[in-house]
């Protein structure tokens, strides 16, 4: 029955609402040794030795959760043996494993979801994790902030190290990438945890699992057909065989750090 007018009403509540409460959000911060976080970023770069050219090439960074301790490298493709061929040379220059490897949904680690919104993984990526002793995990869809550690690190690398600078090919952009992290990155006073990074790792490093005696081996076989060419096809790259290959049909076992093309037991 009020016969005022709408605006009185909206002036008067806004008199006696209470203050709203002001929410903060908590930061997580995982224990030494617990967590890293892998993603994979794309970059364009125009290399002096290819005037004229501009390549994609693709940052894999791997970042220690409890540390900050970052380790990046560029590759030419995101593909999975590139991806496991960095998870070995990350965990081997770190000198151990964290428990988790926390992914974002990379299509060469996660493949799926199950009902309950459990990741499926590559199989590649499941014997890896066994040989370390980590468990991967897949951030949950749509929840970006469970991944900053590692995507922070991007923007920073881009413009800290990437942007202005120049590079003659593939290896003097990793060779500058690795003196920047040893002499910038990676000594500097963290901004969120307020330590020297390499201190904190030093401290970390206990606190991972020991990397395993014997090397990972793991070897995926396939069959493939020799074109006209001499070529061979794995994962969308060509391979070529000498002009004394006699079969039409090779076996090619798939390391994560090499490809083997074999006939008749011969590499």
């Amino acid at each position: 029955g009020y016969a005022g007018g709408y605006t009185a009403v909206k002036r008067t509540v806004r008199e006696i609402r209470p203050e709203p409460i002001k929410r903060f959000e908590v930061r997580f911060e995982t224990p030494p040794g617990e967590q890293a976080q892998v993603d994979l970023a794309r970059f364009e770069v125009a290399f002096t030795d290819e005037p004229g050219v501009t390549r994609i090439v693709w940052l894999f960074s791997l970042v220690l959760g409890h540390s900050r301790l970052i380790w990046a490298r560029f590759v030419v493709h995101q593909d999975l043996q590139s991806v496991l061929r960095c998870h070995i040379a990350a965990l081997e220059a770190i000198g151990g494993a964290p428990r988790e490897i926390l992914y974002d949904r990379m299509k060469t680690a996660v493949i799926g979801e199950e009902a309950d919104g459990l990741g499926i993984y590559n199989r590649s990526l499941i014997g890896i994790a066994r040989h370390y002793g980590f468990q991967p995990r897949a951030c949950r869809p749509y929840r970006a902030k469970t991944k900053g550690k590692v995507e922070r690190p991007f923007r920073y690398i881009r413009e800290d190290f990437f942007l202005g600078g120049t590079f003659r090919n593939l290896d003097d952009l990793n060779a500058q990438l690795r003196r920047w992290l040893d002499n910038v990155a990676n000594p500097r006073v963290h901004a969120t945890t307020q330590r020297v990074i390499n201190e904190a790792f030093a401290e970390e490093k206990p606190h991972l699992k020991p990397l395993p005696l014997a090397p990972y081996r793991a070897v995926l076989k396939l069959e493939r057909r020799v074109s006209h060419e001499g070529m061979v096809s794995v994962a969308g790259n060509l391979y070529s065989v000498p002009d004394t290959t006699r079969r039409r049909i090779l076996d090619v076992h798939v390391c994560a750090d090499e490809i083997r093309i074999v006939e008749n037991g011969t590499i």
